[in-house]
């Protein structure tokens, strides 16, 4: 090289080298790498992306076989129990549905002769009554008095069934209850064995033939110190790295992953739920990233529950986030906690604030409350992540449009399914069809406005009921593809539910393997 050409490549160089430093200390630097980051994101729009239900929360109508080898599996938390005493020949209620005494004059069983299991182990329990005390022993006399807030040892009550579902019931004091006479249930029965006839006051009958929706509280407390090898076999074995490779080879470009608030509390959950969620999360994410899907992290179950199904990690149905303070602010703390770990993550997409709040039991206050909450723990953590919130279930789909629209970045989430609602078993195929490119068309056409939120149809599924018995593959077909193309209107796309379930058309990794959805570049 000769001098000239020398000093011209030194300058080139020195130049260049400012430049770059230029850049690098310009004020608007940080702006110009989250501009870079927001084209990316929009360029990312609008995603073709499945759930991964079932995994990170329990969902036991998904995997039921997680459930199987749990001693008394019939009698999980939130089981309904109806007790009948053989010697009056009627059932025992709370009086007034509870601050009250138990008594055996009922001739029938409703809510006020309906107590909810806690479980404690596989054999003992607390009973709670129809208006949430529990059963305890009276401080002034033997008889049982539903009048507990928060149950303990004097809660306990073991139950010894027999082979015909019969039960006696030891009480905290360690005798077992009785219905001696209608008008009172009592703790003093001392004699140990029974014929288990109808003439021993000490013996019931027990009805325990519905139980709420089982999920992540159910098995992890039902299994006790045997949750967790249960859970990380599950964790390690449900969903693989390998899902996510053959997401990406579906030509998928997105994954929603749904994190129960216990996760955010990894290492050390509150009890039942066991430890090691947080790495399986980091994992997917680190997956995501490998095969080029972008990350939707959605914070399905609240401490609370927000709809009393599985799927919120309820532990009897009982809905109660949103009543306190402390429950909305411990979801805020979840949100911080994904958004302070995730959000800088180039494929970390959006942040779902919440899932599935249901009419009317969340009102609106609260969840305009939380809303404002989680989209500011976010945004601490990054101005580019989208913030995904969505209306009540069971209330009009737009009540919450316009006020979701004044965040930035925002997205309102809508979940259409043909297979959860009995109206739909007494609809012929064709007119499932209409149902999809009418009503379903009109209802997203509602949501998507000028200057409002970007719409995500977070759930849906090719299943469908129908009048006319099992459908055929065609019709499954037609149906599919009657959903994507209404639902790839959607302005921030869609999200299957679910990758992997166990009835068939509920799992897209089986319907794209068997030929019933096709999914290319554009779909």
């Amino acid at each position: 090289m000769n001098g000239a050409m020398h000093c011209r490549w030194i300058s080139l160089i020195v130049v260049s080298y400012c430049f770059v430093a230029l850049f690098f200390i310009h004020p608007d630097n940080n702006e110009r790498i989250r501009d870079t980051r927001a084209l990316s994101s929009s360029a990312s729009l609008p995603v073709r992306a499945v759930n991964v239900g079932g995994w990170l929360v329990v969902e036991g109508w998904m995997t039921p076989y997680l459930f199987d080898n749990i001693t008394n599996k019939d009698m999980l938390d939130g089981t309904q129990l109806k007790l009948r005493s053989v010697k009056q020949n009627m059932y025992v209620c709370a009086e007034g549905g509870g601050d009250n005494i138990l008594v055996a004059n009922r001739t029938g069983a409703a809510w006020w002769e309906t107590f909810k299991l806690w479980r404690v182990n596989e054999t003992t329990f607390y009973l709670r009554a129809a208006f949430g005390q529990f059963v305890r022993i009276s401080t002034k006399s033997s008889d049982l008095v539903a009048n507990a807030t928060n149950p303990g040892k004097s809660e306990e009550f073991v139950f010894i069934r027999s082979s015909n579902n019969r039960v006696r019931i030891r009480a905290p004091n360690g005798l077992f209850i009785q219905a001696r006479r209608p008008d009172a249930v009592t703790a003093d029965y001392g004699e140990e064995s029974t014929n288990w006839g109808d003439n021993d006051p000490s013996v019931f009958e027990m009805d325990l033939n519905w139980r709420v929706e089982i999920g992540e509280y159910q098995v992890t407390n039902g299994y006790g110190p045997n949750a967790t090898s249960v859970l990380k076999n599950h964790w390690n074995t449900f969903i693989t790295e390998d899902d996510f490779r053959i997401m990406a080879e579906y030509n998928l470009t997105a994954v929603r992953i749904p994190v129960g608030w216990w996760t955010t509390r990894d290492p050390e959950p509150p009890k039942p739920f066991v430890s090691g969620s947080l790495q399986v999360l980091d994992n997917a994410v680190t997956w995501a990233e490998k095969y080029n899907l972008r990350v939707i992290l959605d914070l399905h179950a609240t401490n609370g529950s927000t709809n009393g199904w599985d799927l919120s990690g309820t532990r009897d149905g009982t809905i109660d986030w949103g009543k306190t303070d402390d429950n909305i602010n411990q979801s805020v703390a979840a949100i911080d906690f994904l958004a302070s770990r995730y959000a800088q993550r180039n494929c970390v997409l959006a942040i779902e604030l919440l899932n599935e709040a249901l009419a009317p039991d969340i009102s609106i206050d609260s969840l305009k409350r939380y809303y404002q909450l989680g989209y500011d723990a976010v945004r601490k953590y990054s101005s580019e992540v989208y913030v995904i919130m969505s209306s009540r279930l069971r209330a009009d789909q737009r009540e919450l449009l316009n006020y979701i629209g004044k965040f930035d970045k925002s997205v309102i989430d809508v979940h259409y399914y043909n297979s959860l609602d009995g109206w739909f078993s007494g609809l012929s195929v064709q007119q499932n069809l209409d149902f999809i490119n009418n009503e379903r068309s009109r209802d997203l056409s509602s949501v998507t406005v000028a200057n409002g939120p970007l719409v995500l149809v977070g759930e849906w599924s090719g299943e469908f009921w129908h009048s006319g018995g099992e459908a055929s593959k065609e019709e499954y077909q037609r149906f599919a593809q009657a959903e994507l193309n209404v639902f790839g209107r959607a302005t921030f796309g869609w999200a299957y539910w679910s990758w992997k379930h166990e009835i068939n058309h509920w799992s897209l990794k089986w319907m794209i393997a068997n030929g019933y959805i096709s999914l290319n570049k554009t779909s």
